[in-house]
């Protein structure tokens, strides 16, 4: 695929538009119908199309808008998950924690419909598909059923599995498997990354593996060992600190550098970005870094979230340019 140095990109996720958020409440009070509330989401998912294309970035998404949470969403569509009801995240966030109740059995496809439709609104073939990794899923849901969770896991694993064939038959190119649970548990993670490699077991696209907030010491001796070609980190909360364990363990693979702070309002300036990138080129040569923000944008108001992509595109522009300049040089 063709991609400029240090290819700009987004997690996934991005803020619905107030007038969706709306229309979602509409149909939940049974005032709209299903086909309206269906439309409402394609034309959500045009217009974060826009905005990434507005904003200037290589690899868009269609922002998730159609998904309500990370695990809900596929725990509906998958055979052997119940719902009980809420629980709280943190502060006043809440989301329906999954139960499985039953062997998990991939039923149907669970994107088609989201990538066939991404496909034909993008302005290009590299959007991005992202799909929740079978040890988060496993992670952030209630056992009732295996006799352990790694059995849960890697039978989510083969679901998961046949999901992502049915995206690249679609015409999905970029695949990313969001695992920010994997380093949850200690004893769990030399498992939980065969886990992620049976879920992408035999896939022909660009495959990525988004690990964000938590202990990136318990992961960093098996992320060699993931069959994918990048892996992409929340670094700037951390400010960069992580580079140095990467460099350590002789990470190898393309690094998605988190390089804008999803959870403060502060918009970072192009210099912020362009300089926090030169610092992340003395660890890993530009050849191999691709930049993103932490994590998803979902969670800031729509106006911020444009605003930081900006940013991190135009830092990138002159972090490039800075280069250029180096090469020019010798």
């Amino acid at each position: 695929m063709e991609l400029p140095l240090l290819p700009t990109t987004v997690i996934g996720s991005y803020p619905r538009p107030k007038w969706l958020r709306e229309v979602i409440a509409l149909r939940k009070a049974g005032r709209i119908s299903e086909d309206d509330l269906k439309e409402a989401f394609n034309d959500a998912a045009v217009t974060v199309m826009r905005d990434h294309l507005i904003a200037g970035i290589d690899v868009p998404t269609d922002g998730e808008v159609k998904r309500d949470e990370m695990v809900e969403f596929f725990a509906e569509r998958l055979k052997g998950f119940k719902f009980y009801g809420p629980v709280r995240v943190w502060g006043t966030a809440y989301y329906r924690k999954p139960s499985v109740v039953d062997k998990i059995e991939y039923v149907r496809p669970m994107l088609l419909d989201e990538v066939e439709f991404t496909k034909s609104i993008s302005y290009t073939p590299n959007f991005k598909v992202t799909i929740t990794g079978p040890y988060t899923m496993g992670y952030w849901s209630y056992n009732e059923y295996y006799k352990s969770r790694r059995d849960m896991v890697f039978d989510l694993a083969k679901a998961i599995n046949s999901e992502i064939r049915s995206l690249v038959d679609a015409g999905a190119k970029i695949i990313q498997v969001d695992e920010p649970a994997i380093h949850s548990t200690k004893d769990e993670v030399p498992w939980a990354i065969e886990a992620v490699n049976e879920s992408i077991k035999g896939i022909n696209a660009k495959l990525m593996v988004h690990i964000c907030y938590g202990d990136y010491k318990l992961v960093a001796p098996y992320l060699n060992d993931l069959k994918v070609d990048q892996i992409n980190f929340a670094l700037k909360i951390y400010d960069y600190k992580p580079l140095k364990l990467l460099k350590e363990v002789g990470f190898e693979k393309e690094l998605g550098a988190g390089v804008i702070d999803v959870h403060n309002k502060r918009v970072e300036s192009p210099e912020e970005v362009q300089k926090d990138l030169m610092t992340i080129l003395r660890y890993f040569p530009p050849e191999k870094v691709w930049v993103n923000p932490d994590c998803g944008l979902k969670l800031q108001p729509r106006k911020i979230a444009f605003e930081k992509m900006v940013s991190m595109v135009n830092g990138t522009r002159l972090a490039r340019e800075e280069l250029k300049k180096g090469e020019n040089r010798k």
